[in-house]
């Protein structure tokens, strides 16, 4: 069998961590032995909060395959970061230096200030990755107090069951799960720790519409304390709900890093049209005109795709090329295929992640 903390690395709570009675609200930071608070995050020699994530010229090469090719990264504590891409774009990767499960073929990777895999992290990362299974015949309560009889210090297992959504199907054995609440053990079996950095690898891959609804609900109650969460999805509306920050790869390299507003901003606009049949020029010749990019045409709405939308707007009005102007920004989906697209890729759908158009 591949044990839970195999598949989802559910390490040892930190020595110093007090445990509140059961049904109390758990704190994002550790506790020290006096019983106040310890910062869940180290400081610098300048005095500022130490960085959950440092990379510079980061690079994981598997043979002639970049699949992480020298990107440089820094996330605060404290953030919430969506990690995006095609398949094959590196985000696995780079949570498996991360982690610690692999190590960069160059540059410079810390964690937390540490390297990763040292042992002075144990406790502080949790994950919840794609791969590992679980015993069929234990309940769902009994595989995270299993776990937790292999830890040194934990969390109270009723405090994660209640904090991860289990309540309902604690006493529910392994074998009798959906889909879904596989996710949910696995995401307590990740909280057991109460970590100060949380990874979150595809962790609604596979589940329908209201199980990744209801499995967010519950991941965006944790964040509200305040831990790092860094998380890998195929879905775009995930990203947009619920990080602050989204980092977009393509081919090992990081290719757009921002807020969904800053990413999307940075696109070109749509400006649809009716367009007057009396009019003096084509669209086509407009759009030549104007430098648009695209112009599709339905009957008589036309579609232009366009950096500077307030000018085109402009010409189309002064010269009565049309009317019912609507000028909408771009999407998270069409900065998404913009930015990813490659000679490589045969068609938007190829480069599409898993329910982007859904």
């Amino acid at each position: 069998m591949n044990t839970i903390p195999v598949a989802n690395s559910a390490h040892p709570a930190r020595p110093d961590q007090a445990t509140p009675p059961a049904g109390t609200a758990q704190p994002a930071t550790a506790m020290q032995p006096d019983g106040t608070a310890q910062p869940a995050a180290a400081k610098q020699p300048d005095g500022t909060a130490q960085p959950a994530v440092s990379a510079r010229a980061l690079s994981r090469h598997f043979g002639n395959v970049r699949a992480v090719d020298n990107i440089d990264l820094g996330i605060d504590t404290g953030e919430i970061v969506a990690l995006l891409g095609p398949n094959g774009a590196g985000k696995t990767t780079l949570l498996d230096m991360v982690l610690g499960f692999t190590k960069p073929s160059r540059g410079t990777l810390e964690v937390l200030g540490q390297t990763p895999g040292s042992p002075a992290l144990t406790g502080h990362i949790g994950a919840m990755l794609q791969t590992g299974g679980m015993l069929r015949d234990l309940t769902a309560a009994e595989t995270l107090r299993f776990l937790a009889d292999c830890l040194p210090f934990h969390l109270p297992v009723s405090d994660v069951i209640e904090r991860a959504g289990m309540s309902d199907f604690a006493s529910r054995k392994i074998a009798k799960c959906s889909g879904g609440q596989i996710q949910r053990i696995r995401f307590g079996a990740a909280l057991l720790s109460d970590p100060e950095l949380l990874i979150l690898d595809e962790p609604t891959a596979g589940l329908d519409a209201t199980a990744r609804r209801d499995f967010w609900e519950h991941i965006r109650a944790d964040a509200a304390r305040g831990r790092t969460i860094i998380f890998a999805t195929h879905y775009l509306q995930e990203a947009q709900d619920l990080a602050e920050r989204v980092i977009l790869m393509n081919n090992g390299r990081i290719v757009a890093d921002g807020s969904v507003a800053d990413i999307t901003a940075q696109q070109r606009h749509h400006l649809t049209v009716t367009w007057n049949p009396q009019a003096a020029i084509s669209p086509e010749e407009l759009a030549r005109r104007t430098g648009a990019d695209t112009v599709a045409r339905d009957g008589d709405l036309v579609r232009f795709t366009v950096a500077d939308s307030d000018r085109l707007a402009a010409v189309i009005l002064n010269e009565g090329l049309g009317s019912h102007l609507q000028i909408s920004a771009a999407s998270l989906e069409d900065a998404f295929f913009s930015l990813t697209a490659s000679p490589h890729t045969d068609s938007p759908a190829a480069a599409a992640p898993e329910g982007a158009l859904s």
